[in-house]
């Protein structure tokens, strides 16, 4: 007598929608560039069934200490390197979790036209001690150079007055602050008006679209690393621009990652190529950059990437019915 197989376990039903019910905030700096990664990843918690509020603006610092607390849900654009101190003093993986790397191959660093830095021979950000240097770049009479800088709270200003200090600097370079937008607004009027400048800057960000990097303007490198943390900030390619290479994350809070399994593994999977942040934020910089300029950036970021997008759903709620 032929043994009857006994039928096979049904399996368990997918949800497509695992987050119905849960309410989730996000958080951007005040940087309007950072809307656009943000919303993207909004939208597919979405599309998982989340109630997403509207994002909120936070500086880095207050960004990690509210996501911790449970008073936000997550951000978009945490630098791994540059945000550590914000991540560790706000609780670190007691509070949090860092999902990955959204964003790979963010670099900063210092930057003069390359005009400026042919005629002069100018290759490393030390060469500003050299007063001659240094009046090159002054652009308030005070015979010191102006360097472009950031803004107050974002972390990469106490890289920056580190810097002044062990490269010999201080009594040669200002570094000036305020409104970045406004401040590199200004930096960009002089350089089209043909005159030196000398700028801090990231990517991904909208500047280097307009700058570029080996065509209008060049890299500095430093003397030698000097790290607030001690790390060695040489490139792969052996130049050192006085930064380590750095990545941008999704940073979220524990207690919710561990309720959510479905938005655990989507904010784990996601990828945003820094191409594509540059691009958005250079259209933003020619004008393109009301709230519904930026929301249809993104829906046509996921048009065109629908395939991944829709991959990101499908693990996303596999891992919510396990």
């Amino acid at each position: 007598m032929t043994e009857v197989e006994a039928p096979a376990a049904p399996k368990a039903a997918v949800n497509p929608l695992p987050g119905r019910g849960v309410t989730v905030q996000p958080l951007k700096s005040s940087l309007a560039e950072e809307a656009f990664q943000t919303l993207i990843v909004s939208k597919a918690l979405e599309q998982l069934g989340y109630q997403v509020k509207p994002m909120k603006d936070l500086e880095p610092a207050t960004e990690h200490l509210a996501i911790a607390n449970g008073d936000a849900t997550f951000m978009a654009s945490h630098w791994r390197l540059l945000h550590g101190q914000f991540y560790a003093n706000s609780g670190g993986d007691a509070k949090m979790a860092r999902m990955g790397a959204y964003a790979e191959g963010a670099v900063q660093g210092y930057l003069i036209d390359r005009k400026t830095a042919e005629q002069y021979r100018i290759t490393r950000i030390d060469q500003l001690k050299d007063p001659a240097i240094a009046k090159l770049f002054d652009t308030d009479g005070d015979g010191k150079a102006d360097l472009t800088g950031c803004n107050p709270g974002w972390g990469c200003e106490l890289a920056i007055e580190h810097h002044l200090e062990a490269y010999g600097l201080r009594g040669s370079v200002t570094h000036r602050q305020g409104s970045y937008a406004a401040l590199m607004a200004d930096t960009i009027a002089r350089f089209k008006e043909g005159k030196p400048v000398l700028y801090y800057t990231w990517t991904p960000y909208w500047v280097s679209a307009v700058l570029r990097p080996g065509r209008d303007v060049v890299w500095l490198q430093v003397p030698f690393s000097a790290s607030t943390d001690g790390a060695d900030t040489r490139q792969a390619n052996g130049k050192n621009y006085g930064f380590q290479a750095d990545q941008e994350e999704i940073v979220a809070n524990r207690g919710f990652l561990e309720k959510n399994p479905a938005a655990a593994t989507l904010f784990t999977l996601m990828r945003l190529p820094i191409a594509d942040i540059n691009a958005q934020n250079l259209r933003m910089s020619e004008g393109a950059n009301s709230e519904r300029d930026i929301e249809q950036h993104a829906d046509g970021w996921i048009r065109a990437h629908q395939a991944e997008f829709d991959s990101w759903l499908d693990q996303a709620r596999a891992a919510a019915s396990r």
